[in-house]
């Protein structure tokens, strides 16, 4: 099925995207191309995935990367880099993922704004969602936006930090292993 000019229900882009080589994101009718990713992107994406896969490993979350579907809201499909869950329902699908724990989100210059404002306005609508991270590779600025106990999230910094603290799954990395691999900002 060739994708058309007209609007798409869910169930419709679900069906064509399925037959696509090619990922692509969809948000209320329309359907956005993923694009490829700079070497650092990749790097900082895997750098993550692998240190939350061996924190994890034995518990009752998952870890998983941006070749799979998360399912937002009714009218929202998007690949987040990478997302952590510890729902029963998640962890027994092959397709559609909808409550992570955590979602990261690899800054690049084309998507930095939809990252940090549509698609973290829709994310922190879970439930299940604690913690939405934000890294940018070029700046090394690491930002956690954590729920609090009054289901608000709040910005940690952690930039400036010797390690990134996930709190909803215990987690701890090192600043230097989630870069390792890519060169240091001029100063």
């Amino acid at each position: 099925m060739a994708l058309t000019q007209t609007r798409l229900s869910l169930h419709d882009f679900i069906d064509w995207e399925n037959a696509q080589a090619e990922r692509h994101e969809f948000y209320r009718g329309d359907v956005s191309a993923m694009v490829g990713v700079r070497r650092s992107h990749g790097t900082v994406s895997l750098n993550l995935a692998v240190a939350l896969k061996l924190h994890l490993k034995g518990s009752r979350c998952a870890v998983f990367t941006e070749s799979l579907k998360r399912q937002v809201a009714d009218d929202a499909i998007f690949y987040p880099d990478v997302f952590v869950t510890c729902d029963a329902d998640d962890l027994r699908t092959d397709m559609i993922f909808r409550a992570p724990t955590v979602v990261a989100e690899v800054l690049s210059e084309s998507a930095v704004a939809c990252d940090r404002g549509l698609k973290f306005s829709l994310y922190r609508r879970l439930p299940s969602l604690r913690e939405y991270l934000l890294v940018d590779p070029d700046s090394r600025a690491v930002e956690v936006f954590r729920r609090n106990e009054r289901g608000i999230f709040e910005l940690h910094d952690q930039t400036d930090a010797n390690a990134l603290q996930l709190v909803s799954i215990d987690g701890t990395l090192p600043l230097a292993e989630l870069f390792d691999g890519i060169e240091s900002p001029a100063a």
